[in-house]
């Protein structure tokens, strides 16, 4: 059995489905009548890179440490002098395989036969086997195509990305293939995920899809293939852009950020993703955690500053590795895990909508519990980063149309994600067959991959075989 996962970063489930409605992708169009379109949900923080744990480690980003795209090391154990901190965008994305828990397997490790695209995490997959490898001429022409703002020149990265896929493919038949293509991602930052150019990156997508299935019919492995197509993240238009940091500068407290993270014996960091969720590390030169408890007598007012803005929807304020609050203008509540356990308990209001009290909920109830509302799978995404240990103080989800980062991006964002919001959590995940369950995260991709290829799972998984 052959599995291979195609990864339309960025695409929203809406953007997909008209897209195959309109005759613009006929085989993917093909592979939903014969398979199944659903909806799924991505991880918070939704961004690039921390939403790829789900599929190639089959787990949540914050228990597997990458609370988000950026972040800052109290432990000063991971990270170098002089700034102690992480940013995936740029040159410190090669420091992803080392910056994930060790004990938790990717899928490169389980399955040797195994081919790579733009696929961020790479421990276990031979460099061989990485088609799309950040050589230097590649990350020189990355770093050019992104300074520049050259939104069609990631169109011909994809293009690339696929022929490279299906020529290998075709050649050497691995039993488990992961490619990313970066295009509907840039160009919904650009222009907005309904755009033209959104529509010319899914294409592409439709096009490797379609080459992949030909070769398979022609040499008789379609019958033993599994061709999925999914996304990490959503997107939604951003109307106001707030800088976070320099708000937070403001408000008279000394801050580091990125790109600027070197500073004298700094108040806040400030670690913005996506752009729109950021984690605030709180008196950062202390080099334990503090949770919040022991910050509330400095910090409290700050924190109610910050809710107050019309940028900030959610705030998550860890208390305990099992119990965090989760306060918005809609109220205040409780989250807790205890094992495998989840709760929900409103104090105030309910801010999550999620209509009173959920206790002691499996990770599949509580999904359910949260599905309707605007905040899908809000319980148990709110857990399980709250635990994270490199998780800051405050975590900030920004309110739709808003997002935290208003300088320093090539290209002007008209589009954003990152927030724990459903056009940002909700994905597609296209089968060309159809599950035998009703999947329901990310997760259950990497669940039901292994299954396929007939694996034993590792011995925590975040995820369910549809399969």
């Amino acid at each position: 059995m052959t599995v291979v996962v195609l990864l339309a970063d960025g695409a929203r489930p809406d953007s997909l489905a008209a897209a195959l409605d309109a005759g613009v992708a006929p085989a993917l169009d093909r592979l939903r009548r014969e398979g199944a379109l659903t909806t799924v949900t991505s991880v918070f923080p939704s961004v690039t890179g921390p939403a790829y744990t789900p599929f190639l480690m089959g787990r949540f980003p914050g228990s597997v440490g990458l609370p988000g795209l950026r972040w800052y090391d109290r432990s000063r154990a991971d990270t170098s002098f002089p700034d102690w901190s992480r940013s995936y965008v740029g040159w410190q994305v090669g420091t992803v395989d080392r910056d994930i828990a060790p004990d938790a397997p990717t899928i490169w490790e389980l399955e040797p036969d195994s081919l790579g695209a733009l696929n961020v995490i790479s421990r276990g997959l031979p460099k061989s086997r990485q088609l799309t490898r950040l050589t230097a001429a590649r990350m020189m022409r990355a770093a050019s195509i992104h300074f520049r703002g050259d939104v069609r020149g990631w169109l011909g990265v994809d293009r690339e990305v696929g022929a490279e896929v299906v020529r290998h493919v075709r050649e050497q038949d691995p039993k488990f293939v992961f490619a990313a293509f970066t295009g509907i991602d840039k160009t919904s930052h650009a222009e907005g995920h309904e755009s033209d150019a959104v529509t010319e990156a899914i294409a592409i997508v439709d096009d490797t899809a379609a080459k992949l299935r030909h070769d398979a019919e022609a040499s008789g492995r379609w019958k033993d293939m599994h061709l999925w197509i999914t996304s990490d993240h959503g997107h939604a238009p951003v109307h106001t852009h707030e800088d976070l940091a320099g708000i937070i500068v403001e408000m008279g407290h000394r801050v580091i950020a990125h790109p600027w993270v070197v500073g004298v014996a700094p108040d806040v960091a400030v670690m913005v993703s996506g752009n729109a969720m950021a984690h605030l590390y709180l008196e950062p030169e202390r080099r334990t955690r503090p949770f919040w408890p022991s910050l509330t007598k400095r910090w409290q007012s700050f924190a109610d500053a910050l809710l107050a803005r019309p940028s900030v929807d959610l705030m998550l304020v860890p208390r305990s590795a099992e119990e965090c609050s989760v306060r918005s203008l809609r109220g205040l509540a409780t989250v807790r895990v205890k094992g495998d356990r989840f709760s929900y308990e409103p104090l105030e209001g309910d801010p999550l909508g999620l209509g009173g009290a959920q206790r002691g909920l499996d990770a599949e109830a509580a999904h359910v519990a949260c599905a309707a509302s605007d905040y899908p799978d809000s319980i148990v995404q709110l857990a399980r980063l709250g635990a994270c240990s490199r998780s800051g103080d405050l975590v900030l989800s920004a309110a739709p149309g808003w997002d935290f980062r208003s300088k320093y991006e090539p290209i002007p964002h008209r589009s954003a994600h990152g927030a724990l919001h459903r056009d940002h959590i909700n994905v597609p995940l296209l089968t060309s067959r159809p599950p035998a369950r009703a999947p329901r995260r990310t997760t259950d991709v990497f669940a039901s991959a292994i299954a396929a290829l007939g694996l034993a799972a590792p011995a925590i998984l975040d995820g369910v075989s549809f399969l």
